[in-house]
């Protein structure tokens, strides 16, 4: 599938805007966060992790909220150790800059293989900081989670060095060591975190993420197919091509991971953290009453390129409705689903007292926005 970028204005908070309306954005708390992951050799498990768990995680933003706003959220995601890539470069790549496009997100961890090499943590970090836009909106939330399992000592770039100037930004490191907790402390993975007052976590990589069926997935599941049909993607035409098709594309891979994994992603879709403003007009006309008149006539969807002027507010207003009330369907089979989950733990008895990479973050990333100002409503549990 061929990758077609956007190329639109950003606030001072690196949101996209549509033209003329960037007030609304700038009212908006920034969120921006980078994932760093290890791809050398035996990280497999954390890859899939990574893969089983990030609609969860994503769904934790969805509950946060700054003075009655929602925020904007934008993930990047690096990874590092890999001797497929450039040793000139350090065995790093940048993977995706900060973004709201989660589609996008999920289409570049999907694409992720591991081989072998030297984990550089001090230089993945410090090319984190340099490279990416990170917002300079006051009261944001900028944090780093960084996973791997070589000592954070490791390469050319001092971790003191980078994580000085994260620190200097108020950007958090969060550091995720995969293996014993003894070995993450004399790594100085401990040490890292502390400097720029984030969490220190170890995993097991390599344990299975456990999937819980649940009645109410089925229902989600189509509720979420429904919900696809809501999409007015508009741009040029390869651009909008690539959304429908890389919309479908990450709903088919999280439900070759398991319906549950389907279903965290369907429930992110049905919440603020979800968002395309610049690609879908129904997201867009959120921000810009006048979307219809500033899009040009052939960058409409083909269904509506054809319409009246009068028409296509009819046609917009009514996929406006439609997807608010499928919305509502599925956060309100996915409270039943939470109830369900919960007791069926409980049931089965499944804590090993094992952390997975979703388990940290999701507990370092409920902290830590409640520590930035945030209000954050009912913590998710992990499935």
């Amino acid at each position: 599938m061929a990758r077609v970028e956007n190329q639109v204005p950003t606030t001072g908070s690196g949101a996209k805007i549509l033209p003329g309306h960037p007030s609304v954005f700038d009212q908006q708390p920034a969120v921006d966060v980078a994932i760093l992951l290890d791809t050398s050799n035996s990280m497999d498990g954390l890859i899939n992790q990574a893969k089983s768990q990030l609609w969860t995680i994503v769904q934790q933003f969805a509950r946060a909220e700054k003075h009655g706003n929602a925020p904007v959220l934008r993930v990047a995601l690096f990874e590092y150790g890999n001797t497929n890539l450039p040793v000139t470069e350090g065995f790093l790549r940048q993977v995706v800059p900060l973004t709201d496009d989660l589609d996008v997100l999920s289409e570049a961890l999907f694409a992720l293989t591991t081989n072998g090499g030297d984990e550089y943590c001090g230089q993945v970090i410090d090319e984190c900081i340099t490279r990416l836009d990170w917002s300079s909106a006051p009261g944001s939330y900028q944090a780093v989670f960084i996973a791997g399992n070589e000592p954070f000592t490791q390469g050319p770039v001092d971790y003191h060095f980078a994580i000085g100037r994260a620190a200097e930004r108020g950007i958090i490191i969060n550091t995720i060591h995969c293996g014993d907790e003894a070995t993450g402390i004399e790594g100085k993975w401990k040490d890292g975190a502390q400097l720029a007052h984030g969490e220190f976590f170890n995993i097991n990589q390599d344990r299975v993420v456990v999937h819980i069926p649940c009645p109410q997935d089925a229902e989600i599941i189509r509720l979420n197919k429904e919900m696809n049909k809501t999409y007015l993607w508009f741009g040029k035409s390869d651009k909008r091509a690539y959304c429908l098709d890389n919309q479908a594309a990450q709903d088919s891979n999280a439900l070759g991971l398991s319906p549950s994994v389907a279903v965290g992603r369907s429930v992110t879709k049905s919440s603020n953290a979800y968002k395309n403003t610049n690609r879908d007009l129904v997201d867009g006309l959120e921000y810009d009453s006048e979307i219809l008149e500033n899009v040009p006539e052939d960058e409409l969807p083909d269904v509506m390129q054809e319409m009246t002027p009068e028409e296509r507010v009819t046609y917009l207003d009514g996929m406006v409705s439609e997807r608010t009330k499928l919305k509502k369907l599925i956060n309100n089979e996915s409270l039943e689903r939470e109830i369900f989950l919960k007791e069926e733990r409980i049931r089965r008895a499944e804590e090993n007292g094992e952390t997975t990479l979703g388990d940290a973050v999701v507990g370092a990333i409920q902290k830590q926005l409640v520590e930035a100002g945030f209000e954050v409503s009912g913590a998710h549990e992990l499935n």
